[in-house]
């Protein structure tokens, strides 16, 4: 006798009812499975989140933080290195630029003064290296060789400019070194600029946008923020107040979404929602919205000049190995000093044991360094 065929899967479908040949339990278990990863992949899954009130009750005006990130923001605040208070300076002490050679911007310090500058920078900048990552190791202090040296010099004169000048959005905590650098020879926050977006003739113009991207936490919008509005000087509001804005044409869909490009960079740098800065009533309404508005305005405004007067123009002194992909200078954004906290450090006081970094020497002192 013939071994019989067995039955096979689609003749017993076609014999006999559905719910007795279909694998309901496994079609569902499996159908679980893959709608957690749909909804729970994406998103991270649930998180825990801390709200405070930031207006009146039944206007949605509250600030909403993530409780793990921002505790974990706030744990680095206590990574910063113990500081030395001033020296007095005694009337006829050395100055650094009568005292050493090649002291262009602190030869107006003492040397005192200058040399406890010299070591907290060490412990801000480069606390594994030493003296050694900015002036070598064949003991000359005096060479610019080394090209960290004269970007420090660079760095240090942009440091007196923002306690000097920036106080709007800087004061009272002020910055120095470690504000963005956290004991690193590179701050870990900078950015460069995005290369041209080549080879898509026959897809056509994208925008910079729908690309997963951190500048702007992966959302659908354009990425290329940082070099619209922190170096270009591009118009940031879009709201309108009419209907049609034919005489505007900035204030058309794609400026929006430049916008809130930049919006969701601010707000994922300061670890704060919307309501921060606005009014959830209405947020292109500055007499209606928080102070925190008119401090990020200057903030913006700040972070433009540094990297056009200061960062951008280091360019050339930098080796290949620190430039970006299209060959230009770091820079610097939100995060780069707030690094998840909407105030760096947590308003930590940073300058007022530096008077050495709260303002460029005295113009007369400038004159006599140069001679």
């Amino acid at each position: 006798m013939a071994d019989e065929k067995p039955e096979g899967y689609w003749e017993r479908a076609s014999r006999e009812p559905w719910n007795e040949w279909f694998p309901t339990k496994a079609v569902v278990i499996l159908g679980v499975i893959f709608a957690l990863i749909f909804v729970y992949g994406p998103l991270g899954g649930a998180t825990d989140t801390e709200t405070a009130q930031a207006g009146y009750r039944g206007t949605g005006m509250a600030t909403i933080q993530n409780a793990e990130v921002y505790a974990a923001a706030l744990a680095t605040v206590d990574l910063y290195p113990e500081d030395e208070a001033p020296y007095e300076v005694e009337e006829g002490a050395d100055i650094a630029g009568e005292y050493y050679e090649n002291v262009q911007v602190l030869g107006h310090v003492s040397v005192d003064n200058f040399n406890r500058l010299m070591n907290a920078i060490t412990q801000w900048v480069s606390p594994e290296q030493g003296c050694a990552y900015c002036h070598g190791e064949d003991g000359n202090f005096a060479s610019d060789d080394y090209y960290p040296k004269v970007v420090a010099r660079r760095m240090i004169q942009m440091t007196q400019n923002v306690n000097a000048n920036w106080g709007d959005h800087v004061a009272p905590a002020g910055v120095n070194c470690y504000t963005c650098h956290r004991g690193l020879n590179v701050p870990e926050y900078i950015w460069f600029n995005e290369p041209a977006d080549e080879g898509r003739e026959l897809l056509g113009w994208d925008n910079n946008q729908n690309h997963p991207n951190s500048r702007v936490q992966s959302a659908s919008l354009p990425s290329n923020v940082f070099e619209k509005f922190l170096l270009e000087d591009n118009a940031i509001t879009v709201i309108s107040q009419n209907v049609r804005e034919q005489m505007y044409p900035e204030r058309g869909i794609k400026s929006t979404e430049w916008t809130f490009g930049l919006m969701v960079h601010m707000s994922a740098s300061l670890g704060v929602n919307c309501a921060y800065c606005h009014n959830t009533r209405s947020m292109g309404q500055w007499d209606q919205g928080p102070p925190a508005r008119t401090t990020a305005w200057y903030g913006i405004r700040m972070a433009r000049e540094l990297n056009n007067e200061y960062l951008a123009p280091l360019q050339p002194v930098y080796p290949e190995h620190r430039l970006g992909v299209t060959g230009d200078a770091p820079k610097a954004n939100c995060s780069t000093c707030h690094q998840g906290l909407y105030k760096p450090l947590a308003g930590k006081d940073m300058i007022s044991n530096w008077p050495e970094l709260a303002a460029p020497a005295p113009a007369a002192q400038q004159q006599a360094m140069a001679n």
